[in-house]
């Protein structure tokens, strides 16, 4: 058999197209784990769940530097900040853990600190007196059940640097 122009051309579609076909397949099959496993990178690393014996502290400083990283990530992508809290409506007392209800804002930034928290959670969006956003991620709680709060913090500026956690009456 003699192999026509249109024979030539089939064949050089063939070969150059599969492997095309099959390197954009496996390309876009790598992309779809990588989004799972930001996914549940996201669903893990923003939670510092209440646990017995795990010092509240603890749980308020992963979370409020969880929370403004998350609230980084959602203007990064959205190019808006968003408010959200105080959840639960009720500051916890006495250390006790409380249920972390279902929140749209919480959710939509991708915050999870698990079923139960210590402390109540916030976001707060101000302009300084430059005209620039600035964010507060707060969680407060009354660790002693005396009606005196304390106040775990961070700051994010219109540059999406934060500052350290600042504490206000720890041991409250």
């Amino acid at each position: 058999m003699k192999w026509g122009p249109k024979q030539y051309a089939l064949l050089f579609v063939a070969l150059v197209t599969v492997p095309c076909l099959l390197l954009g397949g496996a390309g876009f099959f790598f992309y779809l784990r990588r989004m799972e496993g930001l996914e549940q990178g996201r669903d893990t690393a923003f939670r510092a769940e209440a646990q017995a014996g795990s010092a509240a502290s603890d749980e308020a400083r992963i979370n409020v530097i969880a929370l403004c990283d998350a609230v980084q990530m959602y203007r990064s992508e959205t190019g808006t900040y968003l408010i959200a809290g105080p959840t639960p409506p009720e500051i916890p007392k006495g250390g006790q853990p409380v249920p972390f209800p279902h929140d749209e804002a919480f959710e939509k930034l991708g915050f999870a600190p698990g079923t139960a928290v210590r402390f109540q959670y916030q976001v707060t969006v101000k302009e300084d007196p430059v005209g620039e956003p600035e964010v507060t991620c707060s969680a407060r709680g009354d660790q002693d059940g005396d009606g005196q709060n304390s106040v775990y913090s961070v700051t994010l500026d219109a540059n999406g640097m934060t500052t350290p956690v600042k504490v206000e009456r720890e041991d409250e």
